[in-house]
């Protein structure tokens, strides 16, 4: 394995690698919320070490700021991000398009997209999208685990609360205005129906930013069937491979898992539809337990150790046959192909 390590050690320094889903922008805001300020670097060190030199910064809010602080505490994760970038100007850099992602990594910079998990912000009213593109959000995650003017999200486990549904009328005009702005659209999270309803009407590569295989976790309805999968391959679109133990393997409770479970989603992608629609989306869940309730009862949620491990997960993908360049566009190709074709 020290042979693959090192390989993969040569890889990360060599390609950029990309995070499409983060929770940055959440964490930051509870920091500053307790008083904190100037925090960047605490998040360098396990980036440098993973290569990462973009990613992307979700927009979720916690279920007890809905509905009447939706607005505002998107607004405040936005200016929390703005406010790091104003003390550490040369270190990160907030993007709104793939060059810029590059222009970035170039000087030394990580870059960082924005992306909506759950349109809450939005309430019932369009124009806000613009608003929020215009602030730099580029992402339109419709729904977290929960409904909303938009869509119905798929649930961890059973939950009593009516009938599901799909997009509404209103979901319908925003995945139509995303896309005439030119943001991507992320199916993550949401529920069946509401996920077909997309791919029927999206016109540009779809992203799940951080879902894995419900064939090798059968119940698990956060994670994508095999034909979910092959749909958004048929956009040319990615699907990121999530950390969170739950979604991994049915028996996570009961041993420790780590990269090489992971690796097994990524496999079964990789048969079914190709390497080039996998990407990582890692949803790192470890330093946040603090919010977290999502039935995960061993010591760790995450499988990859935090952003410090990708090469070693890099390295199971190596051994396990993959060619240094279907690894570098796991690890940060893919994604960059679809930002490109959708934001440039």
């Amino acid at each position: 394995m020290t042979e693959f390590l090192q390989e993969a050690e040569r890889i990360v320094r060599e390609s950029p690698v990309v995070d499409v889903h983060y929770d940055l922008g959440m964490d930051l805001c509870d920091r500053y919320d307790r008083g904190e300020s100037r925090i960047w670097p605490d998040y360098e060190k396990p980036f440098a070490a993973g290569g990462v030199k973009a990613l992307v910064s979700s927009l979720f809010l916690h279920s007890y700021f809905l509905p009447e602080m939706a607005l505002r505490k998107a607004l405040d994760q936005v200016a929390c991000l703005l406010a790091e970038q104003e003390a550490f100007g040369d270190r990160l850099a907030l993007c709104r398009s793939a060059s810029e992602l590059e222009k970035a990594a170039e000087a030394g910079r990580i870059g960082i997209l924005l992306s909506f998990e759950g349109v809450e912000p939005l309430g019932n009213d369009l124009s806000l999208l613009r608003v929020f593109y215009e602030l730099g959000v580029r992402g339109v995650g419709l729904a977290w685990s929960r409904r909303n003017e938009a869509a119905d999200g798929c649930h961890f486990s059973p939950k009593r609360e009516g009938r599901k549904g799909g997009l509404t009328p209103f979901g319908v005009q925003v995945v139509e205005e995303a896309e005439r702005l030119g943001m991507w659209i992320d199916v993550s999270h949401l529920n069946d129906e509401g996920f077909w309803d997309v791919v029927a009407i999206a016109r540009s590569p779809l992203v799940a930013s951080h879902s894995n295989c419900r064939a090798l976790v059968p119940g698990m309805m956060r994670n994508l069937t095999d034909e979910q999968i092959v749909a958004i391959a048929k956009t040319d679109g990615i699907v990121g491979m999530n950390s969170c133990s739950a979604f991994v393997k049915p028996d996570h409770d009961r041993r420790r898992l780590g990269p090489e479970d992971l690796a097994d989603h990524v496999d079964h992608i990789a048969k079914l539809v190709g390497s080039r629609h996998v990407c990582l989306g890692f949803d790192f869940c470890d330093g946040f337990k603090d919010y977290l309730t999502m039935g995960c009862s061993v010591p760790t949620y995450d499988v990859v150790a935090g952003h410090g491990e990708i090469p070693a997960f890099a390295a199971v993908l190596l051994r396990r046959g993959y060619s240094e360049s279907e690894v570098k566009g796991i690890l940060g190709g893919n994604a960059m192909r679809v930002f490109r074709k959708i934001l440039d």
